[in-house]
């Protein structure tokens, strides 16, 4: 392939590259804003509120105690089976 009007092409080249200049504008000092919404507020009490909840519920866990040792904690197998097929549905649905 032979490119016969080289001059041309550099020319066109050159024009499409040239840079002008852009005059300063005057700064202009706008000072920035946050604003969080009502359900972002709503959200971060319900947070707090886990967060100061403790994991272990202990009046619980000594009820439960208590029963197990003296031998009157049953639980229905109706219940174990209602329990263990929700967390196996829940299982399924979270892979």
């Amino acid at each position: 392939m032979r490119i016969e009007d080289r001059m041309r092409i550099f020319q066109l080249y050159s024009s499409s590259t040239r840079v002008n200049k852009v005059e300063k504008k005057q700064d202009v000092r706008n000072a920035d804003k946050l604003e969080i919404s009502s359900e972002a507020r709503d959200f971060q009490a319900i947070l707090n509120a886990i967060k100061s909840t403790p994991d272990i519920r202990e009046e619980k866990v000594n009820e439960i105690k208590s029963k197990i040792e003296s031998g009157t904690y049953n639980v229905s197998a109706k219940d174990v089976v209602e329990k263990l097929i929700r967390e196996y549905k829940q299982a399924k649905n979270a892979w």
